[in-house]
């Protein structure tokens, strides 16, 4: 099993530095752009997905329905299935609030350490924690772990078209920044103090991880298809 985790394109929030969390934001044509692009750039590379998991807020399903539709025969045969262990870390009362200024310079001190000293990040009311975060992206990455016995055998070919690889095997997971990188510090086990691994992922970022003895292992971090 392959699984293609992108972060969501770009919404008018993320341009404009406003914390988006659980607010259901819908992607803006800029972003709407990146996941087309990305799609065709997957579609050039042959590769289509056995199945698709977004979460269930519009941003990260937009993205979804545009990368899928742009890779091979997908979107007639594929369902987007929507899974609440993807959706974004909530920020409670600070969800709308901008936490940089206008060069995009980090400014309140909560936020400063939620993305540069994340053990010190103190969740705001209604918020969530990072503890809580991974503890629901590990449990998805668990049961997918335990579903991979009905996935057929990755990279096998289309007999009528060798030259493309075959969708079996590839999952796409549509998600958000914080929750991507859930998942990636799931998989490498790493402590809290580098969660963030080099950083927010870019929008449309794809990091590419297998399944190999039951164990989950990291071939490609953040890259970006369509530059």
């Amino acid at each position: 099993m392959r699984l293609y985790i992108i972060r969501h394109g770009q919404t008018e929030w993320n341009s404009s530095y406003r914390l988006q969390g659980r607010t259901d934001i819908p992607l803006n044509e800029s972003g709407r752009e990146l996941a087309r692009k990305t799609g065709e750039a997957l579609a050039r590379q042959g590769i289509c997905f056995e199945r698709i998991y977004t979460s269930p807020l519009i941003r990260a399903r937009e993205t979804a329905e545009l990368v899928s539709k742009n890779s091979i025969g997908t979107e007639l045969v594929i369902p987007i299935l929507a899974d609440w262990h993807l959706q974004e870390i909530s920020f409670g009362a600070m969800e709308g609030e901008r936490v940089r200024d206008e060069n995009g310079v980090l400014n309140v001190e909560n936020y400063i350490r939620f993305f540069n000293d994340p053990e010190r990040y103190i969740p705001p009311e209604g918020g969530e924690s990072f503890e809580a975060l991974l503890e629901r992206t590990g449990e998805f990455l668990k049961i997918l772990r335990q579903e991979a016995p009905g996935f057929t055998e990755a990279n096998s070919y289309d007999n009528d078209a060798p030259e493309k690889k075959h969708s079996v095997g590839n999952v796409l997971i549509s998600t958000h920044g914080a929750a991507s990188r859930a998942l990636l510090a799931n998989i490498t086990h790493c402590p809290l103090r580098d969660f963030w691994c080099g950083g927010v992922p870019k929008n449309c970022a794809v990091t590419i991880a297998d399944l190999e003895d039951g164990l989950w292992k990291i071939r490609e971090q953040d890259r970006l298809f369509y530059e």
